[in-house]
């Protein structure tokens, strides 16, 4: 008797080292500037903060994934981003699904305000998600998307909501899009 409860002591030790050790690095991430490629970060700071006409986002046709800040709540993630006929894209896959909607909170977070910062190669942008359910330019962003990540997204899945689709529009001057 004394060895089992001795062993089940060890054995949740065991259990609750990692446990607890994952739970810290989690709340470190949310208080850093920017995210890890496992967590969540916080708000992102560091960077020159680009302002002026808009860019030529062709560049991040080269780019895997960039930082994506929501300003409410000031979270960030690695998304993956995609350009097409001038303007850039992310998307959130598993929308279809409660386990999907609850792990990936942001889209839902971005429909109600959708200011942001984005960080690419080390410098911010300010910009405005607007989510796209329909419409002509679906068809060559999930094509970009397709071929870049080679995802299974088409228009089908963006217009059944199983996968939401963002333009990352220039800020509303109508908005507070001050980065925080």
């Amino acid at each position: 008797m004394k060895i089992a409860r001795k062993l089940l002591m060890v054995i949740g030790v065991l259990i609750l080292i990692p446990v607890v050790a994952i739970a810290a690095l989690s709340v470190s991430a949310r208080n850093s500037d920017g995210p890890s490629a496992v967590f969540a970060g916080g708000r992102l700071v560091a960077g020159e903060l680009v302002t002026g006409p808009e860019p030529d986002w062709t560049f991040v046709r080269n780019i895997g994934t960039i930082e994506l800040q929501l300003l409410d709540p000031p979270r960030s993630r690695l998304i993956w981003v995609a350009e097409h006929e001038g303007k850039i894209y992310v998307v959130s896959g598993y929308m279809g699904s409660t386990i999907g909607r609850l792990w990936k909170r942001w889209p839902a977070e971005a429909e109600r305000d959708g200011r942001a910062i984005v960080r690419i190669g080390g410098k911010r942008y300010q910009r405005t998600l607007v989510r796209i359910k329909t419409g002509s330019e679906v068809e060559g962003v999930t094509a970009e998307f397709s071929r870049k990540y080679r995802s299974a997204m088409t228009p089908a899945t963006i217009e059944a909501g199983t996968t939401w689709l963002f333009e990352l529009a220039p800020p509303n001057p109508d908005t507070n899009g001050t980065p925080g």
